[in-house]
């Protein structure tokens, strides 16, 4: 049995631990969140045993801590964590600055631990057959990405209805000051580095243009950002967030030979398709029929009952562990989520006029992970 202890048991919690079922080898020996009635009403809920403080659960035997915590708090759960010797899962983003980052990764490499962030979809089955697909060239040579991160006008939306499987509500406060780029970028800016590896350049611009001084009292981050993507391997995209404009979580990989298409960013079993092109006559004609591609067997993993979650979240915390049995850097791992965190805030962060901004970290491209005879499917 693989041991973990879980800090933070807000609105995300709830999404790991319907997950966790689909790991039963892997048992959570602690659970800690500094609001206690919170963590009773999480731990009633799921059947995971609570402790009364961060050092309790920082002490317990578990290898791994998810630190599920506020992201203001990621950097200073996350430290805490290390210097008791476990590695670390965190959600997203790995911290809110760059020296924060920065010191966690290099923390981590003195102490010759893991630690790595969230978004973990890149590991799921439709991440991993679009990556089969562009690289059994099931659209030629791909050339451009437009990648869509958009989530509708948040500031409207009956939030206070929204509550996870255990009564926590969505917290909308901390959404809008940490901002939409922060929060949700990361989950095609995973694939994207998996697919075509470190970006070298990043030009954006991002603006706040919403009115929620109804909502929050403190300075919302920028809830619009895109930014044009350039990649050392010579890969450009484009890459557009927002909690204003209409739900539009499409992914398309423009090739010399059709497109390659998700519309679903956050839901491991939705289906790639490839839209071919070609010539009619004297016209340029992309397919209206675009058909699935079959996922490899490889791709497949626990999946999560789609009435809890369309994404297992615990993809990447169960990679980590089997990472650290194997005495392996975990897919996600330190190098992969500096440079996310780095080319995130650089959108972020952008404002009108920042322009071309140069990544300084780096990361090496790794082989698919094949999910496929190591697990059996929920």
């Amino acid at each position: 049995m693989r041991k973990i202890a879980i800090i933070g048991t807000g609105y995300v919690a709830d999404y790991y631990a319907a997950s966790l079922r689909s790991f039963p080898d892997i048992a959570v020996v602690a659970c800690y969140d500094r609001n206690g009635a919170r963590l009773q009403q999480f731990c009633s809920h799921w059947g995971l045993p609570a402790v009364d403080n961060l050092e309790t659960a920082l002490g317990s035997d578990a290898v791994l801590v998810l630190n599920l915590t506020n992201p203001h708090e990621h950097f200073a759960v996350s430290q805490a964590a290390l210097d008791a010797g476990k590695h670390v899962y965190s959600e997203k983003p790995l911290a809110t600055t760059m020296d924060e980052a920065r010191a966690l990764h290099e923390r981590a490499a003195a102490l010759g631990l893991q630690i790595g962030s969230a978004p973990c979809s890149v590991l799921g089955q439709s991440a991993q057959t679009l990556r089969q697909a562009i690289e059994t060239g099931a659209i030629g040579r791909p050339r451009l990405v437009y990648a869509e991160l958009d989530d509708d006008f948040i500031s409207q939306a009956p939030v206070g209805r929204w509550h996870s499987a255990s009564g926590a509500p969505w917290p909308i406060q901390d959404e809008l000051k940490v901002g939409c780029t922060l929060e949700h970028a990361g989950y095609y800016l995973t694939w994207l580095m998996d697919l075509f590896g470190p970006i070298e350049t990043v030009v954006s611009a991002s603006a706040h243009i919403g009115d929620v001084a109804h909502i929050v009292s403190e300075a919302a981050a920028p809830d619009y950002s895109s930014a044009t993507l350039f990649f050392e391997s010579g890969m450009v995209a484009r890459l557009t967030c927002s909690i204003i404009a209409p739900h539009d979580h499409r992914l398309r990989i423009f090739g010399d030979a059709g497109v390659a298409e998700v519309s679903r960013a956050w839901d491991n079993q939705a289906p790639v398709r490839v839209r071919k092109r070609f010539v009619i006559r004297r016209r340029l004609v992309n397919s209206p029929i675009a058909p699935k591609v079959k996922p490899g067997a490889w791709t497949a993993h626990p999946f999560v009952d789609r009435k809890q979650a369309a994404m297992n979240f615990m993809l990447g915390p169960a990679e980590m562990l089997d990472a650290i049995e194997a005495g392996r850097p975990c897919k996600l791992g330190s190098d992969f989520a500096l440079h996310l965190t780095e080319v995130t805030l650089a959108i972020q962060n952008a404002g009108r006029t920042t322009g071309a901004q140069t990544m300084t970290t780096r990361f090496k491209r790794t082989a698919p992970v094949r999910w496929a005879g190591t697990r059996t499917e929920a």
